[in-house]
């Protein structure tokens, strides 16, 4: 290891150091004036961002998930007798409670007719009441299939009064209890069957992100990223995203 005298030998004049610094002083102040007179490049610090920032107050949504939300609903063929055209209606459980206001801002206008532990049964009630009251959107959410095991039969008699509807989402379930898999598979074929109806799969997100939940296991707290992530799922099916 080298001492001090080492580190001292063959040292330069003093007078070159000083000379050197001068010049080094010189070029700097000419670099900061050209600096000065040359408009920053976009995205540089003083520049114009490329990508401006959106703040949100939401928690990301992984990749796998719709990182932006619709407020509008794409153009769909007009609805059939008994529907208001350019209106949403949305019918579910107390899952769809738990999202409820994020879809409400993703969707503006939504009606969300959501309760606790509806049945199937008991949301396609709702569905042929808000119909015959000429209140049922030309678009139409169905959140349901928690709460209990759901068949074919079922889907073909809530269609029944669907057959007309512009757009059908089916949201399929998350739930500890062994009618999931049986109702996502009665939900899957629905879809398929009906050619105004869509998926929305909650099952394959929800399943990657299990610390969304509350200690059920199935509802998500309110205000919570699992809530938002649900909300902006149903928005960019309904969008054909």
């Amino acid at each position: 290891m080298n001492g001090p005298a080492t580190a001292d030998r063959g040292r330069p004049p003093l007078t070159s150091l000083l000379s050197g610094v001068a010049v080094a002083v010189v070029l700097g102040a000419i670099a900061g004036a050209i600096s000065l007179l040359s408009p920053p490049a976009p995205g540089s610090p003083g520049g114009r961002p490329s990508h401006p920032a959106s703040p949100s107050n939401r928690s990301p949504v992984p990749a796998s998930a719709p990182r932006t939300a619709t407020t509008t609903t794409p153009a769909l063929p007009p609805p059939g007798s008994g529907f208001v055209a350019g209106k949403v209606t949305a019918v579910g459980d107390s899952v769809m409670l738990d999202y409820q206001d994020p879809l409400q801002a993703d969707i503006r206008g939504i009606d969300v007719q959501a309760a606790v532990s509806r049945q199937w049964s008991a949301g396609e009630s709702v569905i042929t009441s808000l119909k015959s009251e000429g209140a049922l959107g030309g678009v139409v959410i169905v959140g349901l299939g928690t709460n209990g095991p759901i068949t074919d039969a079922d889907v073909d008699a809530m269609m029944s009064q669907l057959g007309g509807a512009s757009r059908v989402l089916f949201v399929n379930v998350h739930v500890d209890r062994p009618w999931q898999d049986p109702n996502n598979a009665v939900l899957a074929r629905g879809a398929a069957r009906y050619r105004n109806v869509r998926l929305v799969d909650w099952a394959s997100l929800a399943a990657q992100n299990p610390q969304w939940f509350g200690a059920d296991g199935t509802h998500l707290p309110i205000d919570g990223p699992g809530a938002g992530a649900l909300a902006f799922l149903v928005a960019a099916t309904l969008a054909g995203r």
